[in-house]
């Protein structure tokens, strides 16, 4: 009896850690770069950007499949009646046949006309656009996959990350759904740079021997643009990790640096802490009250809001 007791007791401990998934940067980042794009479809197909965000990390492994890169097919979704080009992979069978897109928009596009334009899940249309556990469930209940834990997964998807709140948006970027959808080439030996977000502003880190040109064809700006946008020249080569802003940078740093000056540590530069709080170096000057003709110096305290 103690031994049945101690083994009841080791598996409620035991199973609730097993269960809880773990919180995945490469997610966030995914999350980050098609959540806009997500929102853009849902407007327009009325299915919640939380089950298409939840179903896009899934199924593309935050986009790092080969699914992805050899094919921006963003949900595994198979040939059926597809007449556009193919490829080939194991699933629950060897070697089937999967859809091949342009890009990411034309992957999502399909997804969503995927489901609309499918008798077997017009139930799931019946059903409340923030009902995200009933979606999930039933897509599962409609044979999107044979996985039989496939709603629960998705399901703790959306609550690990909340993306639930995006069901409620009626209004995304615009920007960011664009560039989330551009041309992205077919077996591409150097993946796109991933977009993150700050200041309410989009920035990219630099590689080894980036340009503005070269970033500047990527992400669709001008890269004229782009360089006026980080207050720099033009035809300035880019040290890896140098932070590369997409709009024109804020006044302020966001609000939870009000009250905590920035210390300055050696090698940083009032250009570098501009652009670390995505703020004008014209505006850190004169939250400061200093000069452009200052020398910073360590251990020197700045206003950054």
């Amino acid at each position: 009896m103690k031994k049945i007791l101690l083994l009841l007791l080791l598996m409620v401990l035991v199973y609730p850690m097993r269960a809880q998934p773990r919180w995945n940067s490469q997610y966030q980042t995914y999350i980050n770069q098609y959540k806009d794009l997500a929102i853009e479809e849902m407007l327009r197909y009325h299915i919640p950007a939380s089950i298409t965000l939840a179903q896009g990390v899934l199924e593309s492994r935050a986009g790092l499949s080969d699914l992805v890169t050899q094919g921006n097919n963003h949900f595994g979704i198979k040939c059926h009646d597809w007449t556009g080009p193919t490829q080939y992979h194991d699933d629950d069978a060897k070697g089937e046949c999967f859809r091949v897109y342009s890009n990411a928009r034309e992957s999502y596009e399909d997804h969503s006309r995927f489901l609309c334009e499918q008798p077997r899940y017009s139930c799931l249309f019946r059903l409340n656009i923030t009902d995200y556990h009933d979606w999930a469930y039933g897509l599962k209940n409609c044979g999107y996959a044979t996985n039989p834990n496939y709603g629960n997964l998705l399901i703790q998807i959306i609550d690990l990350y909340k993306l639930n709140q995006y069901d409620h948006d009626r209004h995304y970027d615009h920007f960011m759904a664009q560039h989330s959808g551009k041309d992205q080439p077919i077996k591409y030996e150097k993946q796109l740079h991933p977009i993150y977000i700050f200041n309410d502003n989009y920035y990219l880190l630099a590689r080894a021997g980036d340009t503005f040109k070269g970033i500047g064809r990527e992400v669709g700006i001008s890269w004229k643009k782009l360089a006026r946008y980080n207050e720099r020249d033009k035809e300035d080569i880019l040290q890896k990790g140098d932070i590369i802003f997409l709009k024109k940078k804020q006044k302020k740093a966001p609000k939870q640096f009000k009250n905590r000056p920035h210390i300055v540590k050696p090698g940083e530069s009032m250009y570098s802490i501009s652009q670390e709080y995505g703020i004008r170096l014209k505006s850190l000057y004169e939250m400061n009250s200093l000069p452009p003709t200052f020398q910073i110096y360590s251990g020197a305290r700045l206003r950054v809001r």
